[in-house]
């Protein structure tokens, strides 16, 4: 066990506490002692532990006592009760007042060891436990989605509205404005949050393959179908089921999710047992379904099955306002994800991306913050690391293909890396006026390194 991991142990009987003292001490915990239960809360109270083995019988303060003073300034400390009364009782009473467990005197060591070893991973579990949902709370919670424009602020007071309800949502809006995590954020602060979110990309498959992916088959169902398989309907029981690019489907298809739908039932594909589901729908697309519907591509009646309440994605060119704050969000995300310290942008840099039409939305601004975060060999990220798309009118010296990805694609296809190394000392070159030591240190090289290469690609 590591060192760090404290534990307070507390009995009136000086021997026995001394043992106990030494024979924790041997197992690899720190230790604190202390002679009675007011003693004990007092300790709780000026510094934290990881565990508290009590004993029950005391004279100033027992334990039953101290163990409701213990739990009520820090109710996550497990306790551990000893006690020489084995009565049913006295362990009642221990684990009403929130004891993790108990133990009789005397005690057996071995016991006493994998109990306490058994009450720490407890606690562990829990507070990884507690980290995981904080983590899904902060990736999708919807005060967390990133934007303060005006579209931005409507869109998030609608999620905060539909997401306790039961109701199913149609979400709309261009690819890659991010309808997914929409979907995820109001799964995550619906009642539903504890329950599986399956996701289904109805344009990824073939609806005879679409449909045993939804419903599930039997075995024998068709060639390769060897054993019995459930469904995401199934698999999403008690939570949510997204079905992405909804549009997608055909008109056979949209008829058997209609029934699902309204009857929250199904059938295995070659099977005849009738199944039930519980399951909150959420849908996507990024067609024009009403328009659909008039045209009779898409099924009146499966559209307001799914259009209950409809979130509106809006595209990135009417949310400028939002642009820098999620440029940085990248920024920061793919600094860390490939070791990177970068400040920021440049100012010619992110009036380019508050100027850019976005038509791949905010996976085009993410994409291309990426490809600037790999190529980047300063400090801020300018111009030249940008996509030429974003940035087409740069001069041939701030050009340089070493920090443009698109450009390095659009000449001639891929270019040898000896290429864009080169072209990136060059940039560099110029970037820092000539300074060798300077562009050495950008480009992450030492000096002897850099005099290599400059004589290599000729530029000494």
């Amino acid at each position: 066990m590591p060192n760090k991991t404290h534990l307070l142990v507390v009995d009136d009987d000086i021997g026995h506490l001394t043992t106990l003292k030494t024979l924790v001490r041997s197992w690899g915990y720190r230790v604190t002692v202390a002679e009675d239960g007011s003693a004990a809360v007092d300790e709780v109270k000026t510094q934290p532990f990881d565990l508290i083995l009590m004993d029950v019988r005391m004279t100033q303060m027992d334990g039953i006592a101290a163990l409701k003073r213990i739990k009520a300034h820090n109710p996550a400390i497990p306790v551990l009760i000893m006690t020489a009364y084995s009565s049913v009782q006295t362990a009642v009473d221990a684990l009403k007042t929130g004891a993790y467990d108990y133990l009789t005197k005397p005690l057996d060591f071995d016991t006493l060891r994998l109990t306490v070893e058994r009450a720490m991973e407890h606690t562990r579990l829990k507070n990884e436990n507690r980290r995981l949902k904080q983590k899904l709370r902060e990736e999708f919670d919807w005060q967390n989605i990133i934007g303060s424009s005006p579209p931005m602020r409507a869109l998030i007071d609608m999620v905060a509205m539909v997401a306790p309800s039961e109701a199913t949502v149609l979400i709309t809006g261009e690819s890659g404005t991010g309808k997914e995590l929409i979907a995820r954020s109001i799964h995550f602060n619906s009642p539903r949050r504890s329950k599986p979110f399956v996701v289904v990309n109805c344009a990824a498959l073939a609806d005879t393959l679409l449909e045993s992916e939804l419903f599930g088959h039997e075995k024998g169902a068709f060639t390769g179908a060897d054993k019995r398989r459930e469904g995401r309907f199934r698999q999403a029981d008690g939570g949510t089921l997204f079905l992405d690019e909804i549009g997608e489907t055909s008109p056979a298809m949209q008829a058997k999710l209609l029934r699902v739908i309204q009857e929250r039932e199904l059938q295995r594909v070659g099977g005849d047992e009738t199944l039930h589901v519980d399951v909150r729908i959420l849908a996507a697309t990024n067609r024009d379904l009403s328009g659909e519907v008039k045209q009779g591509k898409f099924r009146e009646d499966l559209f307001y099955r799914l259009n209950v309440v409809t979130v509106d994605m809006p595209p990135l060119r009417a949310r400028h306002a939002d642009i820098p704050l999620l440029a940085q969000h990248f920024m920061k995300q793919f600094a860390s994800r490939n070791r990177k310290e970068i400040k920021g942008f440049t100012p010619r840099a992110m009036d380019l991306l508050i100027r850019h039409d976005w038509p791949g939305n905010v996976r085009e601004l993410e994409n291309a913050v990426e490809r600037a975060v790999i190529l980047i060999t300063g400090d801020y990220i300018t111009e030249r690391e940008l996509p030429l798309s974003i940035s087409p009118d740069r001069d041939s010296a701030s050009s340089e293909p070493a920090v443009t990805g698109d450009r390095m694609l659009a000449l001639d296809g891929m270019q040898s890396l000896e290429s864009i190394e080169k072209k990136a000392i060059k940039a560099t070159l110029a970037e820092t006026g000539g300074n060798k030591s300077e562009t050495a240190r950008r480009l992450g090289i030492n000096r002897k390194t850099l005099h290599l290469k400059l004589k290599r690609y000729g530029l000494a």
